[in-house]
């Protein structure tokens, strides 16, 4: 009525333990190291000039206003051209997520909560837009 050992033999070379599960992929004809050791060392390589350039989307205006209600400041970015609803919506998530505020996106400008031009601007131009601070 003894228990069976459920232990691994680790001596000797039958075991599961000295099996590679990558042994076949030497087969099939794969290099050995196909994966650079530096993850930065594929950009380092390339030519400022094959780098992707930034693109110029055009103008966007950044205004400060009070806000309706509360009397806090909002800031707002308006003048979106040619820009869909979707990146304007991921734009703004990313303002709302840096920024560590609220928005909304109302008649295709963005709306967050507090003064936050600066960290708009950075994001903005970070997309490739030309930021303009407008008004007050």
């Amino acid at each position: 009525m003894g228990k069976k050992s459920k232990k691994i033999a680790v001596e000797g070379s039958s075991n599961e333990l000295n099996v590679s599960p990558f042994g076949v992929l030497d087969s099939i004809g794969l290099p050995e190291n196909s994966v650079p050791s530096d993850p930065f060392e594929v950009e380092k390589t390339q030519e400022p000039s094959e780098q992707k350039k930034k693109k110029r989307r055009g103008r966007v205006d950044v205004v400060r206003q009070r806000s309706a209600g509360s009397g806090g400041w909002s800031t707002i970015a308006k003048n979106f051209l040619g820009i869909s609803v979707e990146e304007k919506n991921f734009l703004k998530k990313t303002m709302q997520k840096r920024c560590g505020v609220g928005g909304t996106l109302k008649n295709g400008a963005i709306e967050i909560q507090g003064d936050k031009r600066e960290e708009m601007r950075d994001i903005l131009e970070s997309a490739g837009f030309r930021v303009v601070f407008a008004g007050g």
